[in-house]
């Protein structure tokens, strides 16, 4: 303290003598030694007049750092406070942690117990109530079963009523064995399966009725009996027109059916389908006569057939199958390609009096006479999908109100191929008569024409702006004895 005190004093102040004086307050204690030395200095100001100081008074400087007031080891303190608290800090949650984990494995201990007692009263509830069950057990009676044989009447001469009419027992003993089923390969090692169908034996020589679709007219075929024989068969004559076609197996003992008279068939009469759908041998299926004389168009060659409509299921397989009588006759050959995709049973046959002139004639020579061959595939204009196709194909609308048939091919061994039709273009015409659809193509040519007649034809060829420009033709028709047309 000596230094604060002292090292205010002036140089004025020693000169004259003067000693710093220490003031105290009323309770004893030093005054501080600037204000004293302030109180002198103003007195000796008042007491002598002021005089100009030769210097400045001189500026202590002061006698301490500024280290002083730092604080020293303070960083290293506060590091290990920081580690006891996090130390502190991990054993507290270290016990909290514990604390839970007594917690769940008792109520893990408590559960399981539970479980173990209720199970223990389970098992011995149980033996005790099996006890008392034991007790009023009865033992079953014999039980009878009983099983017996047809009468011995019920053989197949009851199948006949008498009235000469089959039950449906008796057309299926009776007629079964004369639909084989046909598997067509196209290979002759029998390796590629292309399809099966059902045909008629019609004679005992051999001689099968079938669909044409069945057959692949450069495909191998085999038939097999409702005896399970297999035997090899070869195409006799096809019409892919009316969808009919005849084959032949050598040295086989065929049962042949018995061929009815379809127009005697009436509305409302009983009949049978029996075939090979799905590849089912000897299927039989019933149901009534729903019409008759349907005129029925393929879908595959849109040629119209003579039909019996009927709600015996028809489904591939059937193809070529039998539509039967009660009499044990056949009425007609079932076809797919006659069945509606649209509605459930509404199955068609063609009649058998339309089918034996062309089984004859295909017997009889391998394909149907006067049958005649154009040489073009076309797309008519009978239905609006037709036309939405023939556009498709074009790539652009067909102008308003125009009619004729779309040539989408034309086949290069025919007459046709060497006038100025193109595929593209459109028949519009035949002999100066309209047509649009393929019935009247077909109906105006066979009704006029025959294979080898010169036919004359309009055509029109449109172009993408619209245009139609129109020109003349004339070909002539070409024999078709290959059954495909």
């Amino acid at each position: 303290m000596d230094d604060r005190e002292n090292f205010l004093n002036t140089d004025d102040n020693i000169a004259d003598g003067d000693t710093p004086v220490q003031n105290e307050d009323s309770s004893g204690t030093a005054a501080p030694a600037d204000e004293s030395v302030s109180a002198d200095v103003s007195s000796a100001q008042q007491d002598k007049p002021q005089e100009q100081p030769d210097s400045p008074p001189p500026v202590q400087q002061k006698k301490y750092d500024d280290f002083m007031y730092q604080p020293i080891g303070f960083e290293q303190y506060e590091r290990q406070n920081q580690a006891a608290a996090m130390e502190y800090a991990a054993k507290k949650e270290q016990h909290r942690r514990s604390f839970n984990e007594r917690i769940i494995i008792f109520l893990l201990a408590l559960i399981f117990a539970v479980t173990v007692g209720l199970a223990i009263f389970a098992v011995c509830w149980d033996v005790g109530r099996s006890g008392k069950s034991f007790e009023s057990y009865t033992p079953p009676q014999n039980v009878v079963v009983y099983q017996q044989s047809k009468p011995a009447s019920a053989d197949s001469e009851n199948y006949i009523g008498e009235d000469g009419r089959y039950t449906t027992e008796g057309i299926a003993a009776t007629v079964r064995p004369s639909i084989v089923e046909i598997y067509t390969y196209s290979d002759p090692a029998h390796q590629t399966l292309m399809g099966t169908g059902s045909g008629v034996v019609i004679s005992e020589d051999g001689y099968i009725v079938t669909n044409a679709h069945v057959l692949l007219s450069d495909g191998y075929h085999t038939i097999i009996t409702s005896d399970d024989a297999t035997y090899d068969a070869k195409i006799i004559g096809h019409d892919s027109k009316t969808d009919l076609a005849v084959i032949k197996v050598n040295g086989a003992d065929l049962q042949p059916a018995v061929l009815g008279n379809s127009d005697e068939v009436s509305v409302g009469e009983q009949v049978m389908a029996i075939g090979n759908p799905a590849g089912l041998s000897g299927s039989v299926t019933d149901g009534i006569v729903s019409a008759v004389n349907r005129k029925i168009r393929a879908d595959s060659t849109g040629f119209e057939m003579n039909c019996i409509q009927t709600n015996a299921a028809i489904s591939p397989g059937n193809s070529g199958g039998a539509l039967v009588n009660m009499y044990g006759q056949v009425i007609g050959i079932t076809s797919s390609k006659y069945v509606s995709s649209s509605y459930e049973g509404l199955g068609f046959a063609i009649t058998i009096n339309d089918a034996l002139p062309i089984i004859e004639e295909l017997i009889g020579q391998g394909y149907i006479s006067g049958r005649f061959r154009i040489g073009i595939q076309l797309i008519d204009m009978s239905s609006p999908y037709n036309i939405a196709g023939i556009e498709e194909e074009l790539g652009f609308p067909l102008p308003e109100d125009f009619k004729g048939i779309y040539i989408a091919e034309i086949s290069e061994d025919c007459d046709i191929a060497n006038t100025e039709l193109r595929p593209g273009d459109f028949i519009t015409a035949i002999n100066g008569k309209s047509i649009q659809t393929y019935d009247e193509l077909y109906d105006t040519i066979s009704s006029m024409y025959g294979a080898g007649d010169i036919v004359p034809a309009s055509c029109a060829r449109i172009d993408e702006d619209g245009n139609i420009h129109y020109f003349e033709i004339r070909f002539a028709l070409m024999e078709d004895t290959s059954g495909e047309y």
